[in-house]
């Protein structure tokens, strides 16, 4: 139960640092966002981590499982979105991640062992089914769009989603060591960082012009709420949870942005999206479900 709670936690984080970084998100470029994103936060928890201690609880077998899970999850996975939005835009990027889910349950069967019965499989079917309809239907952000293979975009995607789905793979057994969740966010945050960083060495990569303060303040509550408080969250729950199920909740991000979206902009989520957070309430139900 309170890896369920941590999940949806972390989901519900995710939500909030999407709502701080969508007023920027058009003004600043994505490899920018990225890079100033994992340095702000890397910079956050090593500060925290530095008051409690929690840099102790790291050896070098759970730094080497914490960055290879950076690896993939942020360095492959941020990549490989920022590409598929391109190709397919974001309501087509948003489905196809939702095959994150079924990656997670099977590399959590594949490498780990991890089983779900078959309460818990239909309460993954039904928030996979929830979160598609959610984000289904028309959006005033994609617009006219260059057209570009969609094969390639669909590839890209399911690319991400696997990405994803094997870095909390890759995060499990440094948690299941013992690591402190802020700790192991960032040694992820601080390997994402650099590997941004080091992206400044291409010249197409390189930005234009620097984010102003008001943007930076932006980008760093979006760090906060997201890659600080949710991803430690995540890590938490990755450390109490199997894999799969861990992934398929806190991946509720556009079913928990719906009220917050509502709240501050007064926007009334369309039909499809209400239907689709109901059956993602139902499978949290079922998947929370004792026994």
């Amino acid at each position: 139960m309170l890896a369920v709670v941590l999940s949806l936690a972390a989901a519900a984080a995710f939500a909030a640092s999407a709502m701080f970084i969508d007023s920027v998100s058009g003004r600043v470029g994505p490899v920018q966002l990225s890079r100033w994103q994992m340095s702000l936060a890397f910079l956050m928890t090593a500060a925290i981590v530095a008051v409690t201690g929690g840099w102790r609880t790291l050896d070098l077998p759970i730094v080497l499982w914490l960055s290879a899970s950076s690896a993939s999850g942020i360095m492959v996975g941020s990549l490989t979105y920022i590409a598929t939005i391109q190709y397919t835009g974001p309501r087509i990027s948003a489905l196809l991640f939702t095959t994150a889910s079924p990656f997670a349950l099977a590399l959590g069967f594949g490498f780990r062992g991890e089983t779900v019965s078959l309460t818990q499989a239909a309460g993954v079917g039904l928030i996979v089914t929830g979160i598609a309809l959610a984000v289904m239907g028309p959006r005033q952000d994609e617009g006219a769009r260059t057209p570009k293979p969609l094969w390639i975009g669909i590839s890209l995607g399911l690319l991400t989603s696997f990405a994803q789905a094997l870095g909390s793979l890759l995060a499990r057994p440094a948690m299941l060591a013992g690591a402190d969740p802020v700790a192991a966010m960032g040694v992820r945050s601080g390997t994402g960082a650099l590997f941004f960083i080091a992206l400044l060495a291409l010249p197409a990569l390189r930005p234009v012009a620097l984010p102003s303060r008001r943007e930076v303040r932006q980008i760093g509550l979006s760090a906060l709420a997201g890659m600080v408080v949710g991803m430690s969250f995540l890590m938490s729950a990755l450390a109490r949870g199997d894999v799969g199920i861990v992934t398929t909740l806190s991946s509720t991000t556009p079913i928990l942005i719906l009220p917050m979206v509502w709240a501050v902009y007064r926007r009334l989520p369309g039909p499809l999206a209400w239907v689709g957070a109901a059956l993602a309430v139902a499978g949290t139900a079922l998947i929370a479900r004792p026994g």
